[in-house]
């Protein structure tokens, strides 16, 4: 409330906003109390007038003009777009301006506030809001996120403490064996020594015997073997084995560690919310009552995987071979191109510049494909890249799953830079499904609202996260339907937010509304529908699997 109401209406002087007031000063357009006037009527710089409160003039109260500070701005110079005075407009500076009366302008503007403020309470602030509050997420992650980088690395170190403590017992363990067999060598030549000297003793003896005796028979009977011992041992020489210390390579060493990304810190271009009239002008197409089959293409594929519109009549497709192929309405090849690999593509989208994007989960990578030249833009590690699609901003969004099977996520590129990663709900649950042992269909599309939808067949769900990835919603199928599975694999989305889904093993696609709410089912006498997409007037194209081949239905 207004500091000089209360909830009495009794007004307050506006300079000390604590007595009533009595008086108003028409120039400044203030209201006074007693005490205040005096102290108002002080600022010499203006000529005040001061007038009881109650004979205040009815009239409207026109802004005084910078330039003429005796005048009022009657009017607005719509040129210009500034309010003006008689003198301004007398002065020639505006002279063939469009010229509009100032309350008529006033009015006009009045008219769009309650407009303005209704946009900024519902759609811009509540944006504002998202954002702030996903930053706080986001700093609420760090201390995990960072401690389990620190918490791989302190492994990893002993891992490798482990290694080299293995490598040094083994090597003390070899040098011990040296030691061992040069000391027994040792032992066996001096034991050989000292038996050669106890025999060199015994004769010395006896010969100092012989010649102390005088004995003929001794002396005739002695043998010399002075020959025999000049001859020494052999003489064992053992080289002692030295350690030479294999220089450190500390990048070597690094590398070997492991690798840690650099972190990464893009500030993006806020995104421009249309206004709530661009966005309610968008032309309304209603669904059909009953969807029309306007071209069959057969693809010559034995098993079709994906389509992707590349324009109202050309298609891309794939399939169970390394080929990629460009077709029109009548089956026509027009283009086709093989992989890098030579092996099958997982899926493909067009880009907004019309060049080919493809998965490949033998080599983990997503490729980009711009006249008939094949270039890698993303290498994986420990991920494996499954379907992909581009965003509004040219952007590539890919479903991924972790080499071991146990971890499934969404990864937005900006080329080749990771800019976002959506694995987690705000409790830390994971979004997407994760199987070791069937394969993990994630078709995904981005709606018009720049929600992110994912067709996770191994949950049974279509899981649709907002632009900065919180979980929106998930749809697990008519809510009627408690017979039938719901097998969600192809996905796509219209100019009107539909969200479109291949109900695989039913042989329907699903229409939702933006928020997840079941609309209608396409039928057409699809054969296994599995990749989807629209072209820009919202005809759906279909890939049926077995038949590989694509229908074109028009559903709008």
């Amino acid at each position: 409330m207004h500091p000089w109401r209360s909830a009495q209406e009794v007004l307050l002087c506006d300079l000390c906003e604590t007595v009533p007031l009595q008086s108003r000063c028409e120039v400044c357009n203030i209201n006074l109390c007693v005490n205040c006037v005096g102290k108002h009527l002080s600022d010499s710089s203006k000529q005040h007038h001061v007038m009881p409160y109650l004979q205040r003039k009815s009239t409207p109260n026109y802004p005084r003009c910078p330039k003429h500070v005796e005048k009022h701005c009657e009017l607005h110079c719509e040129n210009c777009d500034i309010p003006v005075c008689i003198k301004c407009v007398s002065s020639g500076k505006h002279e063939g301006h469009k010229l509009s009366e100032f309350l008529e302008k006033l009015s006009a503007k009045t008219k769009n506030l309650p407009k303005d403020l209704e946009e900024l309470e519902t759609r811009i602030y509540p944006r504002y809001e998202e954002m702030a509050s996903n930053i706080q997420t986001e700093k609420a992650d760090i201390e995990t996120n960072y401690g389990k980088l620190t918490t791989a690395a302190e492994q990893e170190g002993e891992i490798l403490h482990r290694e080299i403590t293995a490598i040094v017992n083994q090597r003390k363990s070899v040098i011990q064996k040296m030691k061992n067999k040069h000391l027994s060598t040792l032992n066996k030549n001096t034991k050989e020594i000292t038996q050669k000297m106890a025999e060199l003793k015994q004769i010395i003896s006896d010969l100092k015997s012989i010649l102390k005796s005088n004995d003929v028979s001794l002396t005739s009977t002695y043998k010399s073997r002075n020959s025999e011992f000049r001859t020494l041992p052999s003489k064992v020489r053992v080289t002692f084995p030295s350690f030479t210390p294999q220089k450190i390579n500390k990048d070597q060493l690094n590398e070997m560690f492991g690798s840690l990304s650099p972190l990464s810190i893009n500030t993006e271009h806020g995104d421009t919310m249309k206004s709530a009239e661009a966005v309610s002008s968008r032309p309304v197409k209603p669904l059909l009552d009953e969807p029309r089959l306007t071209a069959t293409i057969d693809t010559g594929y034995r098993e079709l995987y994906s389509v992707s519109c590349l324009s109202e009549d050309q298609v891309w497709t794939s399939g169970d071979n390394e080929t990629m192929k460009l077709l029109n309405l009548q089956s026509k090849l027009l283009t086709s191109i093989q992989t890098k690999s030579g092996k099958p593509p997982q899926d493909i989208a067009v880009t907004r510049d019309g060049d080919l994007v493809y998965t490949d989960t033998s080599n983990n990578t997503v490729n980009l494909i711009k006249n008939k030249k094949i270039r890698t833009v993303i290498t994986l590690q420990g991920w494996r890249p499954r379907y992909v699609c581009c965003t509004a901003a040219n952007d590539l969004l890919v479903t991924m799953v972790s080499d071991d099977g146990k971890q499934s996520k969404v990864v937005r590129y900006s080329g080749s830079t990771e800019k976002q990663s959506i694995q987690f709900d705000d409790q830390g649950r994971p979004l997407y499904s994760y199987n070791v042992f069937i394969n993990n269909y994630k078709y995904l599309s981005e709606n018009m609202n720049l929600d992110i939808c994912v067709a996770d067949w191994s949950a049974s769900a279509v899981v649709v996260v907002n632009q900065s990835g919180k979980l929106r919603f998930r749809y697990t199928g008519h809510p009627s339907n408690t017979e039938q599975s719901f097998d969600p694999y192809g996905i796509t989305t219209d100019s009107q937010s539909h969200i479109l889904t291949a109900d695989h093993y039913n042989n329907r696609i699903h229409i939702l509304d933006q928020d997840g709410q079941f609309l209608r089912y396409i039928h057409c006498d699809l054969d296994r529908p599995s990749g989807l997409c629209v072209d820009i007037r919202d005809n759906l194209f279909v890939a049926e699997y077995h038949t590989a081949k694509v229908k074109k239905i028009q559903y709008l």
